[in-house]
């Protein structure tokens, strides 16, 4: 009897016509966490700019804050139908970048410190060092909005000043929403945390805080925009070197594939439902006409790619990444 030993060749070929003969192609759902250390950033170029994105963990968060204007069943299919969904919960990564242009060093947030979601959050300072950034480098402090995983983080354990010789720079109507006097007597009680831990975490840092309007020039090639919604007072930023582009969506767009296909859905956590989805589709239409890329907060690490328009929805094109 002859063995047959099949070529590669051969194997491609049977592997082609598996849909044929009815054979079903796995699928990779919820891969397990690894035995060592996860990466802690990432680096890429952009014109002239030197872009660092560093992990500050990952943190769930109920399915059943996720698109909350939509019906439930089809959210769920949905997540299911792309590998998101995990025990009714879904992942969020928190994906900050140093911008590196001129003399600037800029950090985005600041992420939770060790105040929230107990040892998933809070590495970015660990990260960072391992990326070869002292504290003392960063040269601005840019806080897109004062939500806990963004703004929680500017103490350290001993209640001092993280970055303390950085300027720190907020939207002027964010900081005044959150800093009104008597605002946690207002508020709903599940909303209370927040307000208090946005207050703990803004009043340090008021002798180096900049107030920002739509527009504003942190450096030269970096600028904040308007981008409400999310919060009543949320900034994104653009970033542009040599003709090249990048915004950074921060919570604009919180999830990469789910926002972008259905734009008119929004969380829980989205305080103003019309000016989120208004703001959302501003930037991507934005990123998609001028091909600029795109960072997203929560987005799978590292959290960059760019925006195709498909009608009136979208698609995140993860980036094809260079070793070279």
């Amino acid at each position: 009897m002859t063995l047959i030993r099949p070529s590669r060749r051969d194997i491609l070929k049977m592997a082609t016509a598996a849909p044929m003969l009815g054979m079903a192609a796995p699928a990779i759902a919820n891969i397990g966490g690894p035995d060592g250390n996860q990466p802690s950033h990432f680096r890429f170029t952009l014109g002239e700019a030197r872009m660092t994105v560093v992990s500050d963990g990952y943190f769930t968060a109920p399915l059943s804050g996720v698109a909350v204007n939509a019906d439930p069943e089809e959210v769920r299919a949905y997540l299911e139908a792309h590998f998101q969904l995990s025990e009714n919960s879904v992942l969020n990564h928190t994906n900050h970048i140093v911008i590196e242009l001129g003399d600037a060093k800029v950090l985005v947030d600041v992420g939770s410190g060790k105040r929230i979601y107990e040892d998933t959050t809070g590495n970015l300072l660990e990260n960072m060092e391992a990326a070869g950034f002292a504290q003392e480098d960063i040269t601005h402090v840019v806080l897109t909005h004062a939500h806990p995983d963004h703004v929680w983080g500017t103490r350290d354990d001993f209640d001092d000043v993280v970055f303390p010789d950085a300027e720190y720079i907020i939207g002027a109507f964010e900081h005044n929403y959150w800093m009104k006097p008597g605002l946690v007597d207002e508020v709903s009680e599940g909303f209370q945390q927040l307000v208090v831990g946005a207050v703990n975490s803004l009043t340090p840092i008021q002798e180096q805080l900049t107030m920002a309007e739509d527009g504003h020039e942190v450096a030269p090639g970096i600028t904040m925009i308007a981008s409400p919604g999310h919060t009543l007072g949320h900034m994104s930023l653009h970033i542009e070197s040599k003709g090249e582009q990048l915004l950074v969506l921060a919570d604009s767009s919180r999830r990469a594939f789910l926002n972008f296909e259905h734009p008119e859905w929004v969380g829980s956590v989205d305080m103003d439902a019309d000016a989120t989805v208004r703001s959302r589709k501003r930037l991507l239409d934005m990123a998609a006409t001028d091909k600029m890329a795109v960072l997203g907060y929560h987005f799978p690490f590292p959290g960059v790619g760019n925006v195709v328009k498909e009608g009136g929805a979208y698609r995140f094109i993860p980036s094809l990444w260079r070793w070279e």
